[in-house]
């Protein structure tokens, strides 16, 4: 490489590295002017310079609004309101930019590959932007075209990511977040590549070829590059869009969506660990379109073997189980003290689960104000064992596991979702798990990873 490029690419992450403080910093001082003024530091005007911030920088930094904001209850609802635009209406560039990046994905004649293609985008998200189009063959097509400068974005976030995480363990070495940081890093450096998503999306096809009310949209591989990702358009209407519909419609979204994400797993080792709604459409059967597969995670058929070993060790108590479990997902030093600690976290993410009987997620509780007890109360107890490392294999299942259920719980689904759950597992075999994870894997083209 040479070193203009190396300087050019430095003065890419050193600008979005001004431009994310800068931004932030401008946020926060108002935040602070207003506290000073006698006022709520966190305002609905606050929410909306936080909202136009992030949308206009784009990348991992507009991601963690996205999950802050699926939850519900986390923020009051006039301040998660501005923030949950961002997840399927962040600006989008204009048609400079597609006709640039078009050009440099497809080459000078690329619309003549194209019966028709709108320079409007249809959606904006945080690392690119979708357009309509018309195939040759008369097929109806989404496009995904993948902002400029995105891998600059991407390395500048992670860094400031980490250093945030350092400065976190310099005054508060309970949790090690190391190899939290290191798992997000990679996570994000895989959504940068299209050809990868293609080959998940082929993959999700696959897991959950015997569901007919889920639907995968097909990567046109002629139409698409490490930037471009072109696939078949399928029609659907936001999430939120049926937060008012019938129970039993409301029963049915939610259903498939707890099935597209179980299912992959119990039966595959695979998660989607970006379960936000604005990566879900709903069709007008009451069917669920899953459109995006940019943060994919793959398991050891070991790791899924400790999580249902765990639910099995909570349903019956058994702290032999448990401790097993936490094993095979990678902790370390796991002592009965530490056991009866984590099975605390663990009981608030696997209760519905658990508890055989219809009802909604949250069970009347508020998500929030519980979750948060729990955190205290667990983050407490761990200080006084010395702490904690978290492995890799931990995170996008935590984070996963709580977006599905912030989207069940926005849904207002009165399901029995120990049955449900109890359907994914009821056949479990960890060698058959491997042989199907490498035949899928094979099938759908997706080197077999990534699973560390």
């Amino acid at each position: 490489m040479s070193d203009e490029r190396r300087e050019d690419g430095f003065g890419r992450r050193l600008s979005r590295f001004a431009r994310v403080s800068v931004g932030l910093t401008g946020v926060a001082a108002r935040g602070a002017g207003r506290a000073l003024a006698g006022k709520r530091v966190v305002s609905v005007e606050n929410a909306a310079d936080l909202t136009t911030v992030l949308g206009n920088l784009r990348g991992p930094v507009m991601k963690v609004a996205q999950l802050v904001a699926t939850v519900p209850g986390v923020l009051p609802a006039e301040i998660a309101a501005p923030l949950l635009t961002l997840q399927t209406s962040a600006p989008p560039m204009g048609p400079a930019f597609v006709r640039r990046r078009m050009v440099a994905e497809l080459g000078k004649d690329w619309e003549k590959k194209f019966k028709f293609f709108s320079r409007e985008a249809a959606a904006a998200a945080s690392l690119g932007q979708v357009h309509r189009a018309t195939g040759k063959d008369g097929r109806l097509l989404a496009c995904k075209l993948q902002y400029p400068d995105m891998a600059a974005a991407v390395d500048s976030d992670i860094r400031q990511f980490k250093t945030a995480l350092s400065i976190h363990r310099s005054f508060d070495s309970t949790i090690d977040t190391r190899e939290i940081g290191t798992e997000i890093a990679a996570r994000l450096a895989e959504e940068l590549d299209y050809i990868r998503e293609a080959a998940h999306m082929r993959l999700y096809a696959i897991m959950l070829s015997d569901r007919d009310d889920i639907a995968v949209p097909e990567p046109v591989a002629a139409l698409s590059s490490k930037r471009l990702l072109t696939m078949t358009w399928l029609d659907g209407r936001p999430i939120v869009d049926f937060a008012n519909a019938s129970l039993a419609r409301r029963n049915r979204i939610s259903t498939a969506l707890f099935k597209a994400w179980w299912r992959p797993f119990a039966r595959y080792g695979v998660i989607h660990g970006d379960p936000h709604l604005g990566n879900y459409a709903v069709r007008d059967d009451g069917g669920v379109n899953l459109l995006d597969y940019g943060c994919v995670r793959t398991f050891e058929p070991e790791f899924v073997a400790g999580v249902i070993g765990l639910y099995r060790g909570l349903q019956t108590k058994d702290d032999e189980l448990a401790a097993k479990s936490y094993r095979a997902w990678g902790f370390a030093n796991v002592t009965p003290e530490l056991v009866n600690v984590m099975n605390m976290w663990a009981r608030f993410i696997f209760n519905p689960l658990l508890d055989n009987r219809v009802r909604v997620v949250d069970d009347g509780v508020p998500a929030a104000e519980y979750g948060l007890k729990q955190a205290n109360e667990v983050h407490a107890r761990l200080k006084s064992l010395g702490g904690i490392k978290p492995p890799r294999e931990f995170v996008f299942m935590d984070r996963a596991a709580i977006g599905l259920g912030g989207a069940l719980i926005r849904l207002g689904a009165r399901l029995n979702f120990h049955n449900l759950f109890e359907e994914e597992i009821a056949d479990f075999d960890i060698e058959v798990l491997a042989k199907r994870q490498r035949a899928a894997f094979h099938a759908a083209q997706v080197p077999m990873p990534e699973i560390t």
